[in-house]
């Protein structure tokens, strides 16, 4: 009797199990029915949009290089040298997101641990982070004093990158400790440096940085000697691999995507290396600016143009006549791809806009404690 009651409960858990692992298929079934078909109607909808897209980015692009050719030959930007309409806005259903049990075609964006285990496995390098915030701060305020920049620039920039109160290691996206919050970019740190931006640093600066370093060891002792001048060794591979194609903005992207290219982005995590590219990248732009005749300091909003588009985009709205950014869109000085993950870049729709708005976060975010920790440093060690 007891073994007749053991298998009657048996069939019935079986029964139970069966019946709920076709309830389970068929609502697998519903949700992949529902979501092939809000794929379809997404993909009708974007197709038209790219329809009038495609064409917009593309006058953008051929306008961009006349004006470059015009100032190869001294003459400047008139009005009619911009696209004047705003990009077309797509207005269709978003991008549905897919089953969990259907694969994703999202590519994660990596993050500090990415970047830290590729520097592990591909050079064997673990940066020094800094025991304090504030020691970060105070190398990265040297490295800034040594380059000219001035406390105005560094302190704003990094009020309107960081957030105001951002650590040496933030990444967009990450800035402000929300629950489900995404890294959006590999941008990185009180500047922002994306992956590229790294691999390029190194290509183009990398013996300056080398040459820091040595200096440095050479005025320590013992252990930390020792320490500088194995990092010194890892930072001559991180160069050679990034000087290993042309000095090209595509070529460094292209190695950025790679496992090396990822952990040569954690030397930004390094407080004696980090702080030299978060400084460089602004010392880049204020070089250009005076290669092109620019001789008075640039404005930390100015600079942020440079930094925050690219030197040649940035240096084109510097330029710009005050009467002319109220009328030329700021999509003139984006790649697509940046202009439409900028939603700063797109709510502030024209130059004047966009300068206004950089401005205002950067008085407002000036404020907050990091920045103010930042700016009482610049004071105490210049």
């Amino acid at each position: 009797m007891t073994l007749r009651l053991a298998l009657l409960a048996l069939s019935t858990t079986l029964s139970t199990q069966i019946a709920i692992a076709a309830n389970s298929n068929a609502d697998h079934t519903k949700d992949v029915s529902l979501y092939r078909r809000k794929l379809a109607e997404y993909v009708r909808a974007h197709n038209a949009y790219e329809k009038r897209a495609q064409p917009y980015w593309q006058s953008v692009t051929e306008k961009r290089s006349k004006r470059l050719a015009k100032r190869l030959h001294g003459a400047s930007a008139k009005l009619s040298d911009y696209v004047l309409k705003q990009p077309p806005a797509y207005t269709g259903p978003p991008e549905p997101q897919a089953p969990q049990t259907l694969p994703s075609n999202i590519k994660t964006i990596p993050v500090a641990a990415d970047f830290l285990r590729h520097a592990k496995e591909q050079f064997n390098f673990t940066p020094d982070t800094p025991q304090s915030e504030n020691d970060y701060k105070r190398a990265y305020v040297k490295a800034a004093l040594a380059a000219g920049l001035t406390p105005e620039q560094c302190v704003r920039i990094y009020a309107f990158e960081s957030g105001g109160d951002g650590t040496y290691d933030v990444q967009a996206g990450l800035e402000y400790k929300k629950p489900g919050a995404r890294a959006i970019t590999t941008a990185l740190g009180y500047n922002q440096l994306l992956g590229t931006n790294s691999v390029e640093m190194l290509a183009e600066a990398g013996d300056e940085f080398v040459a820091t370093l040595h200096k440095n060891a050479d005025a320590a002792h013992g252990s930390r000697k020792d320490a500088l001048l194995r990092k010194i060794v890892i930072l001559k591979k991180m160069i050679a691999f990034s000087r290993s194609v042309p000095d090209r903005w595509s070529e460094h992207a292209r190695l950025a995507d790679t496992p090396k290219g990822l952990g040569i982005h954690a030397v930004n995590l390094d407080v004696d290396i980090g702080p030299l590219l978060q400084v460089r990248k602004l010392l880049t732009s204020v070089e250009f600016a005076k290669a092109h005749g620019y001789v008075r300091p640039l404005s930390a909003a100015e600079l942020e143009m440079m930094n925050l588009t690219g030197d040649g985009n940035g240096f084109d709205m510097v330029l710009m006549p005050s009467d002319m950014r109220a009328k030329v869109p700021t999509s003139n000085f984006f790649q697509r791809g940046g202009y439409e993950r900028n939603p700063v870049a797109s709510l502030n729709d024209t130059v004047a806009k966009l300068f206004a708005a950089t401005n205002a976060k950067m008085d407002s975010e000036s404020e907050l404690v990091g920045a103010k920790n930042l700016a009482a440093l610049f004071e105490t060690l210049r």
